[in-house]
């Protein structure tokens, strides 16, 4: 992890949700997953956007050649855990990809999200996959 990621999830951690600079203002969760290579926990901040009960987050990488490690990590993954303000929660995963009929509405909620993915979709030809992360229903909660 770097030191940036660092200090995001540790101001995130700190103020409940809420980070400032480039960030502030920014829907912003903390995805843990484990590497699919490594066996390594993971926690990785991302902008996320609202589907019904989901979450919703990209792997842009900033507009980057190739998908973040993430990205596969969470393929490979069954359930996530996820932190969304003061809460912690477990999710199920999909990677949905350009190629599925969701792909352009689910992106186009995402990136309505996000003002800077304009700037990312520039960077590079690639179409980025959104994950779409559905909450896991708490046990004993009846839902």
């Amino acid at each position: 992890m770097n030191d940036v990621n660092r200090r995001i999830i540790g101001q995130f951690r700190e103020q409940g949700g809420r980070v400032g600079g480039h960030f502030e203002g920014a829907r912003l969760l903390l995805l843990h997953t484990v590497g699919r290579r490594s066996g390594r926990a993971r926690v990785n901040p991302l902008v996320y956007a609202v589907d019904g009960a989901s979450f919703l987050v990209c792997g842009s990488s900033r507009g980057a050649e190739i998908d973040p490690a993430w990205v596969a990590n969470v393929a490979a993954m069954r359930e996530v855990t996820v932190e969304v303000g003061d809460r912690v929660l477990r999710a199920t995963p999909t990677v949905v990809r350009h190629a599925s009929p969701d792909w352009e509405r689910l992106y186009g909620i995402w990136s309505a999200s996000w003002p800077d993915s304009a700037e990312y979709e520039t960077r590079t030809t690639r179409r980025f996959p959104v994950v779409r992360l559905e909450p896991v229903p708490a046990q004993g909660s009846g839902t």
